[in-house]
């Protein structure tokens, strides 16, 4: 969840770099800071709870120039607390070995309260309630001259997961880095090197880049990059080119990083459907997959397992896979699946969703599935990821950086690839060629519905003020929309800080009836397809109990806007590509209700992008 940079440079003062990255980071969400630079006589360390901005303003109160012009190799982290309290005694780099050793760390040490017991037999001092600490004295401890080896021993006591970097002062002229379920990217610049747990905080200085894997253990000097694994055997990473600039994550005079990537999503899905279509066979071409037709017609089930929004996005590849391919398809929550013992094997394909491609849970998941036999896929956005690296086979999205906490495009995205995939494999089945045709029509169309929603954000805006005061929302569909009922109070909780519930409109009935009243407003997703007018029933029982109910309807369809309070005109689509247009809506709604509320959409409080721990 937290976030790491480093920055090496023979010439390059590395407090600059360092801030600037820590603000690139800011998006997975933190609650202090720190610096820590290698000076000629020893280490300079700063830390501060707050913003990023904080630390800078102290930076350049108490770091003096000449510090400034001599450090050119540092390391920095915006921590979210796990183990203690955000202070800025457990604000990292944390230090050891009498203050030469500085280290951060993302991820959680699992076996840590035995390690800092045995350490402190040995009479270390902690100073902090972390589990990071106990990693830098573990670190000093085996240091007998080796920074890299005693890293290596350090680490295989550790139980958990992490990434790492460190810096000495008893070696100032490396720095060695580490990762283990925690993603870290080394990029290589011509005179510059700069490490980080994403790769937006690079671009701006490389796009040639490494991508540490699990167990790989690296030492960095100016001007070159060695990696071994846990063993201290030497290993091999090829450099990577990162296929986007710097301008992909800035605002590009939206107010929000949000907004941005809301009104991103039709040039998104255009990247995501481009060159994978056949309008002729009606069929997708998906060449990440890997798959044979005869492969495809040899499974027998499919398991989609996510968590947060990509698991809404899985629930509605149930309903498409069903439908177009006639196979059954089970959503799975990531964490539930890898604990309950799944039952899967080699007739099972595993479709793992996840937009950072590093979620810990989701990660745990394919890996189980794939000891269990079973054929795995990962469907992800960040190229090089643990996720799509370990799966062998997949779809990306193409969908560009995401910063925003709130995940917008990577759901569409997703969505449109699991259609895509389950016309691939309903036409090694029983899909035909002239359905296939129509299919491929109409995901054609998906980026300029979009655009068509967009056209509605004003209306939307305005909606949303009729109801931004309310503490409780409900948001109601059935179908294929039920999932992104629950994807659209899950925004409105995420960034506006509503309480709000989605509900498969039929289990209104079954007690949650209970809690409406003319403060409870009640979203509901009327688009015009199959099971419509049964929502228009619950329509009207919500109406009864005088709660205000903002509707999503089919334009033209004045029943349906006849139904409801307040109405929001989505563009005529089929039932497959409805859940699609429909969460559009919901977003900017969500948006503005956060916007008029006040509160601070890219950075919600508690949230990170990326999810790296249980």
């Amino acid at each position: 969840m937290c976030g790491i940079v480093g920055f090496m440079s023979r010439n390059t003062p590395a407090a600059g770099p360092l801030v600037s990255g820590l603000h690139r980071l800011e998006y997975r969400g933190y609650d202090s800071a720190g610096v820590a630079l290698v000076a000629p006589d020893g280490l300079r360390v700063y830390k501060q709870t707050g913003k990023v901005a904080e630390l800078d303003a102290l930076l350049k109160r108490e770091l003096s120039e000449e510090d400034r012009r001599r450090c050119t190799i540092g390391i920095a982290h915006t921590r979210w607390a796990t183990h203690g309290l955000p202070t800025r005694e457990n604000a990292h780099p944390h230090l050891a070995g009498g203050g030469t050793l500085a280290l951060v760390h993302n991820g959680i040490v699992e076996n840590y309260a035995s390690l800092r017991a045995g350490l402190e037999k040995r009479g270390v001092q902690f100073v902090s309630q972390t589990d990071t600490e106990v990693l830098a004295h573990l670190v000093a401890h085996y240091d007998q001259g080796d920074l890299l080896a005693a890293t290596c021993k350090a680490l295989r006591r550790v139980e958990g997961t992490y990434g790492i970097a460190l810096v000495s002062a008893k070696h100032p002229g490396e720095m060695i880095v580490a990762r283990k379920g925690s993603p870290l990217v080394i990029g290589v610049g011509e005179s510059d090197i700069v490490v980080a747990s994403d790769v937006s905080a690079i671009v701006a200085f490389t796009r040639q880049v490494i991508y540490l894997k699990d167990g790989d253990v690296a030492r960095i000097t100016p001007g070159s990059v060695d990696i071994h694994s846990l063993d201290n055997a030497p290993v091999s990473r090829e450099v990577q080119e990162v296929d986007w600039d710097i301008g992909a994550i800035e605002k590009g005079g939206y107010e929000h990083f949000m907004l941005k990537e809301i009104f991103e999503q039709p040039d998104a899905l255009r990247n995501t459907i481009r060159g994978r279509l056949d309008p002729t066979g009606g069929t997708a071409i998906l060449s990440g997959l890997n798959l044979s037709p005869r492969e495809l017609a040899a499974i027998r089930r499919l398991v989609i397992i996510g968590c947060g929004t990509s698991l809404h996005a899985g629930m509605v590849g149930k309903y498409l896979f069903e439908d177009l391919a006639d196979i059954p398809a089970s959503p799975e929550q990531a964490a539930e699946f890898r604990y309950c013992n799944p039952i899967v094997g080699p007739d099972d394909w595993v479709i793992a969703l996840s937009q950072s491609g590093e979620t810990a849970d989701t990660l745990a998941a394919v890996r189980e599935s794939i000891r269990k036999g079973a054929l795995v896929s990962g469907l992800c956005n960040v190229v090089g990821s643990t996720i799509a690296r370990e799966a062998g086979r997949g779809v990306y999205l193409h969908a560009g950086p995401e910063i925003s906490v709130a995940s917008t495009k990577a759901f569409t995205a997703q969505v449109t690839a699991l259609l895509m995939t389950a016309l691939k494999l309903g036409r090694t089945r029983r899909l035909s060629r002239e359905e296939g045709i129509r299919l491929v029509a109409e995901i054609m169309r998906i980026p300029d519905l979009i655009s068509a929603v967009l056209e509605r954000n004003d209306a939307i805006a305005r909606a949303a003020e009729k109801h931004a005061n309310a503490n409780d929302m409900f948001f109601i569909g059935r179908g294929i929309l039920y999932p992104t009922a629950l994807e659209g109070a899950l925004k409105i909780k995420e960034i506006a800080y509503v309480h709000a519930e989605g509900y498969q409109a039929a289990e209104l009935k079954h007690g949650p009836i209970a809690l409406l009243c003319p403060k409870t407003p009640v979203v509901a997703l009327l688009a015009d397809i199959p099971g419509k007018e049964k929502t228009l029933g619950n329509v009207q029982e919500c109406r009864a109990r005088r709660a205000p109910v903002i509707g999503l309807v089919t334009e033209g369809d004045s029943e349906a806007a006849a139904a409801v309070d307040d109405a929001i005109t989505l563009p005529p689509t089929s039932r497959e590509l409805a859940p699609i247009v429909s969460v559009v809506a919901l977003q900017l709604f969500a948006y503005h209700v956060a916007r008029l509320r006040g509160c601070e959409i890219d950075q919600p409080r508690n949230l990170a992008k990326s999810v790296t721990v249980e």
